[in-house]
């Protein structure tokens, strides 16, 4: 059996000490493979475009650059009018049906004003039918089931192939219609309008889709990349405090793999991220983006450096399935899992301690949790267990994101 580095003692999350061991139940290691390019934070060009000068509202664009002229747009910015969003929005439609989907907890909220908008057929003259469908919201109802939602009201209203799908709403929702439209007859276009940080800075961009199923999280899915993006800053306003704190959780992320100054600006303005200070708001979102951008461009479906931005995710995937879908949001497990794989790191030598702390200290700064509580139904084996059926395991042998070097650096292991 293969030797392999186990996070054991500290797994129960009651000390921070982490073992090297041996795991009888599970064979699978997080042996480092040979230093290799792809496995490493690489930086390439980044495509960003301020406001045109035709358009009233202040607004960043992102390119997200692909291969075989499926580039598309994130559109970053507050305070849009309904015609300007309308205009943006509508230009990535090419169809005459739109399919617009969102939940019960955003859909008294915002379904009323994107219906009416996405309708707005003076703004092209383009004539458009909308349609919507309301899921039910939670992590625990990122299920295959309610996805299935979605299709059968398609399917009802003789959707063609030409429709596209609009996703209202945070990454459960971006997750699930994107994953609707890329089975629907084979693949059918759609449209993220991102509500929650988490979905602005993380899962709206890249074309990531999926459900969750009882044995793992996000292991039903496919890679179906959208049209474009569009992020209005004015949605955070109703967003809860707690998912607002999780959702900075990728933020971090992103200085600790690839973005060493982001990361200091992050520790100097953690107190306006909390705030919804604006400015602060936007420039972190837009660079997270634009971090985003750049790793998909690099590796859009994941064969190499894209893995690095699941820093903290096997873990804390762990965590979401083991302590119940909904017992914890997804950014808190990030955070707890981010804390582990830093203490990782740091026991196998690759960090110093001095950046360790640094880390427990931001996320702690954003009122994100470090540790499990000491009745948590997470064990040793829990995590063996549920890691063991990670996306990441390969051949065997589980890789896991950890930092290595001086800030901004990490290694994919495997």
């Amino acid at each position: 059996m293969a030797s392999v580095l186990s996070p054991t003692r500290w797994l129960h999350l009651a000390t921070t000490a982490l073992l090297l061991t041996t795991n009888p139940a599970a064979s699978f290691s997080t042996t480092p493979q040979n230093s290799n390019n792809n496995n490493r934070c690489s930086k390439t060009s980044l495509s960003v475009a301020s406001t045109p000068p035709s358009t009233t509202t202040p607004y960043d664009t992102v390119k997200v650059d692909l291969s075989s002229g499926r580039d598309y747009p994130i559109y970053i910015g507050s305070d849009f009018t309904d015609t300007e969003a309308a205009t943006l929005i509508r230009k990535h439609i090419h169809g005459k049906r739109v399919l617009l989907i969102t939940n019960d907890r955003i859909a008294p909220l915002y379904l009323e004003r994107y219906r009416q908008l996405l309708s707005d057929n003076s703004v092209d003259d383009k004539e458009l039918v909308v349609d919507t469908v309301v899921l039910p919201d939670g992590e625990e109802n990122k299920t295959y089931d309610v996805m299935a939602m979605v299709l059968d009201k398609a399917l009802g209203l003789g959707l063609d192939r030409k429709s596209t799908f609009v996703a209202l709403g945070g990454g459960v929702i971006g997750d699930m219609v994107g994953f609707a439209s890329a089975v629907y007859q084979r693949g059918v276009n759609f449209v993220q309008i991102p509500t929650t940080v988490m979905a602005m800075v993380d899962s709206s961009v890249g074309g990531k889709t999926g459900v969750n199923h009882p044995l793992g999280k996000n292991m039903i899915g496919a890679f179906h990349q959208p049209q474009c993006v569009f992020i209005d800053t004015n949605t955070l306003n109703t967003l809860p405090d707690r998912e607002l704190k999780s959702g900075i959780s990728e933020v971090v992320k992103y200085g600790l793999i690839r973005d060493a100054p982001f990361f200091e600006w992050q520790e100097e303005n953690m107190t306006k991220l909390l705030e919804r200070d604006p400015e602060a708001t936007r420039y972190a979102i837009r660079r997270s983006c634009e971090n985003k951008a750049d790793v998909v461009q690099a590796d859009e479906l994941e064969a190499g450096v894209r893995a690095t931005l699941n820093l903290g995710h096997t873990f804390g995937h762990a965590i979401e399935n083991g302590s119940g879908y909904g017992t914890w949001l997804h950014g808190e497990g990030v955070s707890i899992g981010t804390a582990m794989a830093a203490t990782m790191s740091e026991k196998m030598g690759w960090i110093d301690e001095g950046l360790k702390q640094r880390i427990y200290d931001i996320l702690e700064s954003a009122d994100l949790p470090v540790k499990l509580p000491r009745d948590s139904p997470m064990k040793v084996e829990t995590f063996n267990k549920l890691m063991s059926l990670d996306k990441k395991v390969a051949d065997g042998q589980l890789r896991l994101i950890l930092l290595q070097g001086e800030l901004g650096n990490c290694k994919f292991t495997g």
